[in-house]
């Protein structure tokens, strides 16, 4: 019998167990092999060897921590059959590690069959109609949000003869990230959201967009859009590091991208920067480029409960 260490010395971070937990039912979805092959010898013994699958249960236990806390979360579909499948076929700690009980409940599972188990019932659940309606209902929603937010830029960018349009990605340093968690991200989204109210760098301001997302290599992280009266903010460049520095010192651990930058990397297709309202193609780009803010691909995987993920500003003129 191979020697199988069902438990993983890395340590993963809150953002990286729920990507890994997606991933896997993801995998799971794409074949019928079990998590470990498990063959009769003609002595009598078991062989257990590793599949595709196998990799992602030497971090089984803390893919379930993350299910395991105070805090109320909501969680993706993935997240959510994974959790489910986990209940239903009773999964739990051991000494000897992870088990749960045969088909029969006359005894106890080791932990390489508890796992076949456990694959088995996240295929059923993933296979039926209720999954399949949840992964359609998010990716409505996304189309939802790209609705809504072109029809918001246009009525900013139809606010002034001229907008100054700022792109950031503010994001979180990899010595912070390790140990993040989702809540702290929208506890600083949210102190971001209430500076502007004082902060002097907003006071031209005429609109915003902010989406917290989350992606394998990043985490945690928010990309974010300003809007600003073209008539009184001249450089974009220097918006972009204002606010980008703000981020830096509310976050402490954080650091931005500035897209402004960088405008040279869009080609035809910039969308930021100075836009004159009468030039529709120049505005078109700008909703093109905040539609980046809506894609499905780095959706949160865990938000707290309530807390919304994407928010705009009211459109509202200046004061000088």
């Amino acid at each position: 019998m191979h020697s199988l260490n069902p438990i993983s010395c890395t340590s993963l971070s809150q953002s990286q167990a729920s990507i890994r937990i997606e991933r896997l039912v993801e995998s799971i979805g794409r074949t019928d092999r079990p998590a470990f092959e498990i063959i009769q010898s003609s002595s009598g013994y078991e062989q257990v060897h590793r599949t595709k699958l196998s990799r992602y249960f030497d971090s089984i236990q803390q893919m379930l921590d993350l299910f395991y806390d105070d805090e109320a979360y909501v969680y993706s579909e993935h997240l959510r059959a994974f959790w489910q499948a986990c209940q239903d076929i009773g999964l739990e700690r051991s000494p000897v590690g992870l088990t749960c009980l045969n088909e029969q409940g006359t005894a106890y599972l080791d932990f390489h069959h508890s796992m076949n188990v456990l694959v088995a019932r996240i295929r059923q659940i993933i296979r039926s109609k209720k999954f399949k309606r949840k992964e359609n209902d998010r990716r409505y929603e996304a189309s939802q949000k790209q609705a809504m937010l072109t029809e918001y830029v246009g009525r900013v960018l139809d606010r002034y003869s001229r907008t100054v349009v700022v792109r950031v990605d503010l994001h979180y340093r990899a010595i912070a990230r390790a140990r993040l968690r989702i809540e702290q991200v929208f506890e600083d989204l949210d102190l971001l959201v209430r500076t502007r109210g004082r902060n002097p760098i907003f006071k031209h301001e005429t609109g915003y967009i902010c989406s917290v997302e989350q992606g394998e290599d990043k985490g945690f992280h928010i990309h974010a859009a300003f809007f600003f009266n073209g008539a009184e903010v001249r450089s974009d460049f220097n918006k972009a590091r204002e606010i980008g520095g703000l981020w830096e010192q509310i976050s402490r651990h954080g650091y931005y991208y500035s897209c402004n930058d960088d405008k040279d990397r869009y080609g035809e297709e910039v969308g930021i920067g100075t836009i004159r309202r009468a030039d529709t193609q120049a505005c078109g780009k700008v909703i093109k480029a905040m539609h980046y803010l809506t894609k499905d691909t780095q959706h949160l995987r865990i938000k707290p409960a309530g807390a919304r993920t994407f928010r705009t500003g009211r459109i509202r003129r200046a004061t000088a």
